[in-house]
């Protein structure tokens, strides 16, 4: 059950599909200032409801339960080896799911370290899978696998090391004592519990075929789950009868047969507009027949393709050529397929088979969303398609060439689909870090604006939920390195990430403190410090540091905004001391900056507030009492006689 960012969802409420067949449900926002990710519900949530439903479907290994004695320590590090396609990032996933202590996301780390050294938090759980490291990319990997053991071990974190399989051998000695090696789960179980969980009704004797035993003896734990995909896929068709052994049978075709009759069909069919028309209908499947028309000229065009030279109205019409391909049109104008998931392996086919086509595939993609038949649903299933297919023969760069050329046309058209497909990239169990390392050469190097709001989106929804130190590195650099209308953005993006994570709000701080002159560290600290609606402690000592950052290297005009926000959360509760004592300690030392701090105080407590209070004169009294007391501190670190130290005693005419 090795899933592709390790996570499945748990109670669905419509459909889905978590392994690699041809079902596609997404629901989007469009427009102007549409929102890039899925709408409606937050990623954070999506990965939660992933972890209850693999819980659901997870099915011990041998061995599991010494890997959770050992992980049960504080500060416990744990390598997992064992055969492939035997679970063992899900059984990581599960390891540090069941562990106690922290209940939020477990913290996926990447295989090199970036900019910051890593400072992991007491008590939280982190997972660093290097399943898809290269024999000759191992060794050097395990220098930051060292450095992350001793700084897990030393503040008590947890962490879940997934290593290569088979390469435990080139373990250094002191590493080789933590493996514990996994064996493979029962496949019969595992095969049980996805169904259940997909609410299958079935009988054990319905399990009992050559074809699944072979299954459960030999098929990876994803394939597996897969297969109980397919068995739901054909139920909810409602077109392979009403009873499991049905459904059970149709999925085997599916998952084991269909490459076979997809060689035979295109055996069968060698001309070209015959092949470009399945191509196109396995790619477009459940979009509008005149789109596959239309689609299939666009790909014979790329590949210049001569066409017939016939006349139109002397060709087979549009119903014929697709009675000759045995694809259905069905309610609606749409396309299909008769069998279960054969759109799924006509994609794989023309990918694995035709290699020197994969280019043309990939212009084909790119202008082929530009066709007006298609729906915003066949674009968005058209885009994932692609990058599917794309990631499984070799090729991520293509998604990204993709990603670069639909955020370059004009409107931000395109911005729904070049996320969409980051948003997969960056899901996929081998290319995932590949996807991350190409996020940051962008974010470091010149892009274009549409570019920029699809990144500082991806990285704020995407990367942010399980990768959010190497998320906050990219957000702080489109924040910082570049200009534009994006830039607003990206810097309420990470804003809201460091308030979300004091680790990461400490790091930011201490960064843009050193350099607080330098372009947009000032703006980046303004956005930062202005509470909004936030309700959230910051980290005391951080947030002093910046801002006494700010007041050093921006004119009392522009914080003076954020500094009235700040006194105005104080209002709810006025004995709490930090916020005054953390502002005076920002600007002790500098006589100049305490006056002006002693300025905006008092003319906050004479202006009326934002929103009109429930109780207008309480809240009057309040808000004097607080400023009675800030100056009453500002004085105190000036050296003068707090016994004058009202709001106002000394004016207001002071030149700021």
């Amino acid at each position: 059950m090795t899933f592709p960012g390790g996570t499945t969802v748990n109670d669905p409420l419509s459909g889905v599909h978590t392994g690699s067949g041809h079902q596609f449900n997404f629901n989007w926002m469009t427009g102007a200032d549409e929102h890039l990710i899925r709408k409606g519900v937050p990623r954070v949530t999506i990965v939660r409801e992933h972890r209850r439903r693999l819980a659901r479907c997870f099915v011990r290994p041998r061995h599991y339960g010494l890997a959770s004695e050992r992980l049960g320590r504080s500060g416990a590090v744990v390598l997992l080896d064992g055969p492939p396609g035997a679970g063992r990032r899900a059984a990581a996933t599960m390891l540090l799911d069941e562990v106690s202590g922290d209940a939020g996301l477990i913290d996926e780390l990447p295989p090199t370290s970036e900019e910051a050294f890593f400072e992991p938090q007491a008590d939280h759980r982190y997972l660093l899978d290097l399943s898809s490291t290269a024999d000759d990319d191992f060794l050097a990997v395990q220098h930051t696998l060292a450095r992350y053991r001793s700084a897990v071990a030393e503040c008590g974190a947890r962490l879940v090391i997934v290593l290569p399989a088979g390469l435990d051998w080139l373990l250094q000695a002191d590493l080789a004592a933590l493996v514990v090696r996994l064996d493979r789960p029962h496949g019969r179980s595992v095969f049980v519990r996805s169904l259940r969980a997909r609410h299958v009704d079935f009988t054990q004797e319905q399990l009992d075929t050559p074809e699944l035993r072979h299954m459960y003896d030999t098929a990876p734990m994803r394939e597996l789950t897969r297969l109980a995909d397919l068995v739901t896929e054909a139920r909810d068709s409602r077109r392979f009868g009403p009873a499991f052994p049905t459904w059970r049978d149709e999925a085997l075709a599916a998952a084991t047969n269909w490459s076979d009759q997809v060689a035979r069909q295109l055996a069968e069919h060698r001309d070209a507009p015959g092949r470009a028309m399945l191509f196109v209908a396995a790619m477009l499947s459940g979009a509008a027949a005149d789109a596959v028309h239309s689609g299939a000229r666009r790909l014979l065009d790329i590949l210049r393709h001569e066409p017939e030279n016939s006349l139109g109205l002397a060709r087979p019409d549009l119903g014929e050529e697709l009675e000759r391909l045995s694809i259905e049109r069905i309610a609606g104008g749409r396309i299909a397929f008769r069998r279960l998931a054969y759109d799924s392996a006509l994609r794989a086919h023309f990918w694995a088979n035709f290699p020197e086509l994969r280019p043309a595939f990939r212009d084909w993609a790119a202008q082929c969303l530009e066709l007006p038949e298609l729906t915003a649903g066949d674009r968005r299933a058209l885009t994932a398609r692609f990058a599917e297919q794309a990631c499984l023969t070799g090729r991520p760069d293509d998604v990204s060439t993709l990603v670069e050329e639909w955020t370059r046309r004009p409107g931000g058209r395109s911005r729904a689909e070049a996320a969409a497909a980051l948003e997969l990239g960056l899901s996929h169990e081998r290319y995932g870090s590949h996807f991350r390392t190409q996020i940051y050469t962008w974010v470091t190097g010149r892009i274009t604006a549409d570019l920029a709001l699809v990144l500082t989106d991806v990285c704020r929804q995407v990367m942010a939920v399980t990768h959010p130190e190497q998320a906050a590195v990219r957000l702080r650099h489109l924040a910082l390195r570049h200009e534009g209308p994006h830039v607003a953005t990206a810097r309420s993006a990470l804003a809201d990430l460091a308030w979300e994570n004091r680790r990461i709000f400490r790091r930011l701080v201490d960064r843009l403190a050193a350099d607080a002159l330098a372009q947009g560290a000032g703006d980046l600290l303004l956005k930062l410090l202005d509470p909004g609606r936030r309700s959230t402690e910051p980290p005391w000592p951080a947030f002093t540091l910046a801002w006494g950052a700010l007041l050093m290297s921006k004119p009392a005009a522009a914080w003076t905004p954020a500094l009235r926000h700040r006194l105005d959360t104080l209002t709810a509760c006025p004995e709490d001391s930090r916020v005054i004592s953390a502002l005076v300690l920002a600007a002790a030392g500098d006589r100049v900056l305490l006056n002006r701090l002693y300025v905006a105080v008092s003319t906050w407590s004479l202006q009326p507030p934002a929103q009109m209070p429930a109780d207008p004169d309480r809240d009057a009294g309040t808000r004097r009492r607080i400023a009675e007391r800030f100056c009453q501190e500002i004085d105190r670190a000036l050296g003068l006689d707090v016994s004058s130290s009202t709001p106002g005693a000394r004016g207001t005419g002071e030149t700021i």
